[in-house]
C-alpha cells in the first residue's frame, strides 16, 4: 500500500486564499512577525508548508482566529468557497450592542480641537509656533 504525498501549500498563500488578509503580502508580513500559530507551534517563515488538518491560531484585526484547514484550495474564489477550505474553532466572544450616543459625543467643533491642540502643546509632544 503506498501513501500518497499530502497535499500542502504555502501558508501566505493559503490565508491570502481563505480570505483572511486581503493581500498575499500582508499575509506573508504577519507570518514572517510571528504571529502566527500551526499546531501550536510559532512560525515565523511564510513559505511553510500546510496542509488539511493543521490547526492556525492568528490575530486578525481585533480578534484572534483558531480555524483547522480542511482544504488547501487552488485559487482565491469568492467567499463562500473561501468558507469551505476551513473549520472556525475560534473562541466566541460576546459583544455589548453598540450604542451610538453613549460613547462619542459627536464630531468635535472648532473650540474642542483648538482645546486639543493647545492640550498638546502643554505636554511639549506638539507646538503650536
Amino acid at each position: 500500500m503506498t501513501d500518497a504525498p499530502r497535499q500542502t501549500i504555502r501558508l501566505d498563500k493559503w490565508l491570502w486564499q481563505a480570505r483572511f488578509f486581503k493581500s498575499r503580502s500582508l499575509a506573508a508580513g504577519v507570518v514572517s512577525a510571528g504571529k502566527v500559530r500551526m499546531n501550536g507551534q510559532l512560525v515565523s517563515k511564510p513559505a511553510r508548508a500546510v496542509g488539511a488538518g493543521d490547526v492556525l491560531t492568528f490575530v486578525q484585526a481585533t480578534e484572534t482566529k483558531v480555524v483547522r484547514i480542511i482544504a488547501c484550495g487552488v485559487r482565491r474564489g469568492p467567499a463562500p468557497e473561501a468558507q469551505t477550505l476551513y473549520a472556525d474553532m475560534s473562541p466566541v466572544v460576546e459583544r455589548r450592542p453598540y450604542n451610538p450616543g453613549s460613547d462619542r459625543k459627536g464630531r468635535p467643533t472648532k473650540k474642542d480641537r483648538r482645546d486639543m491642540m493647545t492640550h498638546r502643546a502643554g505636554d511639549g509632544s506638539f507646538d503650536l509656533e
